[in-house]
C-alpha cells in the first residue's frame, strides 16, 4: 500500500510528511519532525487545527451533528442506557454485561462517602464561596486524603483512583451546595442509584424524608450522559496537559475543574438563562434577533452555534425533549421556556441564523432543566463537572496509558524584544 505523504515548502528545502488516518474523520500530518527538519514551528492559536493526542474514546463530527462515545450514538445512549453505564462504556471501551454493570454499580456506590475530615475541611470556607471554587480546592485535596491512589503507574491504583473520583465528586458536589445555603450535609445511600443519590444529596435534609422523583433523576442522568465527554475540549486538553507531567489524578481533575468555570466552557447555560429573562417575554424576541444581527450591537444571542458543531448539536434534541418532561412532572409554567421556543422557531428559519450555522447547542435547553429542578445557577457549572468527570479521567488514564506519550509543551512565536543589556538604574 502506498504511503501517504504531503509536502512542505520552506522555499529553501521540501520536507515530506507523514499523513496519519484515523478510523473515521479528517487525516493528519504528522509534523513532530517539522522543527529538527526545517527549524521551524506551525502556529496554531487555540490549537483548532491540530491533533495534540491520538484517542480511542469520542468522535464529533460538527458539521453533520455527530457525537459517538466509543462509536455508540449519544442520542443512542442516552434513550437506553444510563449514566453509570455510560462511565463503563467511556473507561472501559465497551459497553458492560449485566454481570460487569452490576459489579460497576456496586463499586461506584460502596466509595460514595468521603473522608469525615472533609467536613472540617469545608468550614474553611466563606459561606457565600461560590461552589465552584470549593469544587477546585476539595477535588485538590482529595490527594491528601487518599494517597493510596496517586501512583499513577499502578493501573491498579490508577482505576481505584477513577473509581473514587467517580463516586466522590458527586457527594462532595452536594456538600458545596449545602455549605452554600447553610443547612447540615447529607450522607449518601447505598439502597439509591447515582443519579437519586445525588438529588437526595442536595435536597433532603435531617427533619423529614425525602422521595426522588424519577423524572427528575432520569432528567439529570440524561444530562450527566450528555456532558460525560466531548472530546478534546479545553478542561480535558487541561486535565491531559497537567496529566502529562505525571502529576497524580486528582490534581488532574482539579485543573480540569478550574477550566470548566470559564464562562465561555461550562458556564454557558447560565448565560442562556440570563439571556431569557432579559428578552422577557415572546412578543420582544423580535427586537434581540434585530440585536444579535446588528454588528454594532454588543448583544450576543447565548445558547446558538458551537466551537465544534456546525449543524444541530444532536444533545440538544435530547436537551430540548427531557426539559419538557420535567415542565410537565412539576407543573411549571415557565416564561423562560416559552422564549426559548419561539426563539428557537425564529432561529431555525431565519436566513441570518441558516447562513451562519448558528443552531441551538445543548446549553439552550439544560439551563432551564436545572433551574426547573430547583438548582441555582451557581450549581450548573458543578453539575457539569460532575457529568465530565469520568470524560476527564477516561482521558487521563488513555493517556497515561499510551507509550507514546509526553510531557505537553507547546511552542510559541516570539515578538517581543531582541536580547539586550542591563542598564544600571541611573540610566534608564
Amino acid at each position: 500500500m502506498t504511503k501517504k505523504e504531503a509536502s512542505f515548502h520552506t522555499g529553501e528545502k521540501t520536507v515530506s510528511l507523514p499523513i496519519m488516518e484515523g478510523t473515521i474523520g479528517p487525516s493528519v500530518a504528522d509534523i513532530r519532525k517539522l522543527y529538527g527538519d526545517t527549524g521551524m514551528f506551525t502556529y496554531d492559536p487555540g490549537f483548532t487545527s491540530t491533533a495534540s493526542c491520538e484517542s480511542k474514546i469520542t468522535y464529533i463530527d460538527g458539521d453533520e451533528g455527530v457525537l459517538l462515545y466509543r462509536g455508540y450514538p449519544i442520542d443512542q445512549l442516552a434513550e437506553h442506557g444510563d449514566f453509570l453505564e455510560t462511565c463503563y462504556l467511556l473507561l472501559y471501551g465497551e459497553l458492560p454485561t449485566a454481570t460487569q454493570k452490576a459489579d460497576f454499580d456496586y463499586r461506584i456506590t460502596r466509595h460514595t462517602m468521603v473522608h469525615e475530615q472533609m467536613a472540617r475541611f469545608f468550614q474553611g470556607f466563606r459561606r457565600d464561596a461560590h461552589p465552584m471554587a470549593v469544587m477546585v480546592a476539595s477535588v485538590g485535596a482529595l490527594s491528601a486524603f487518599y494517597h493510596d491512589s496517586t501512583n499513577i503507574a499502578d493501573p491498579v491504583e490508577r482505576m481505584v483512583a477513577s473509581t473514587r473520583m467517580i463516586a466522590k465528586i458527586p457527594t462532595l458536589a452536594a456538600m458545596a451546595y449545602k455549605y452554600s445555603i447553610g443547612q447540615p450535609f447529607v450522607y449518601p445511600k447505598n439502597d439509591l442509584d447515582y443519579t437519586s443519590n445525588f438529588l437526595r444529596m442536595c435536597f433532603a435534609v435531617p427533619c423529614e424524608e425525602y422521595k426522588v422523583n424519577p423524572v427528575m433523576s432520569r432528567a439529570l442522568d440524561r444530562f450527566f450522559m450528555l456532558h460525560a465527554d466531548h472530546e478534546q475540549n479545553a478542561s480535558t486538553s487541561t486535565v491531559r496537559l497537567a496529566g502529562s507531567s505525571g502529576a497524580n489524578p486528582f490534581a488532574c481533575v482539579a485543573a480540569g475543574i478550574a477550566s470548566l468555570w470559564g464562562p465561555a466552557h461550562g458556564g454557558a447555560n447560565e448565560a442562556v438563562l440570563k439571556m431569557l429573562a432579559e428578552i422577557g417575554t415572546p412578543d420582544r424576541i423580535p427586537i434581540y434577533i434585530a440585536k444579535a444581527k446588528d454588528k454594532n450591537d454588543p448583544f450576543r444571542l447565548m445558547g446558538f452555534g458551537h466551537r465544534v458543531y456546525k449543524n444541530y448539536d444532536p444533545r440538544a434534541k435530547i436537551m430540548q425533549r427531557t426539559t419538557r418532561e420535567v415542565l410537565a412532572e412539576l407543573g411549571v409554567k415557565d416564561d423562560l421556556l416559552d422564549v426559548a421556543i419561539e426563539l428557537e422557531r425564529i432561529a431555525l428559519h431565519d436566513e441570518y441564523f441558516i447562513e451562519k450555522k448558528l443552531y441551538p447547542n445543548i446549553d439552550f435547553y439544560s439551563g432551564i432543566t436545572l433551574k426547573a429542578m430547583g438548582l441555582p445557577t451557581t450549581m450548573f457549572t458543578v453539575l457539569f463537572a460532575v457529568a465530565r468527570t469520568v470524560g476527564w479521567i477516561a482521558q487521563w488514564k488513555e493517556m497515561i496509558e499510551d507509550p507514546g506519550s509526553k510531557i505537553g509543551r507547546p511552542r510559541q512565536l516570539y515578538t517581543g524584544e531582541k536580547q539586550r543589556d542591563y542598564l544600571p538604574m541611573s540610566k534608564r
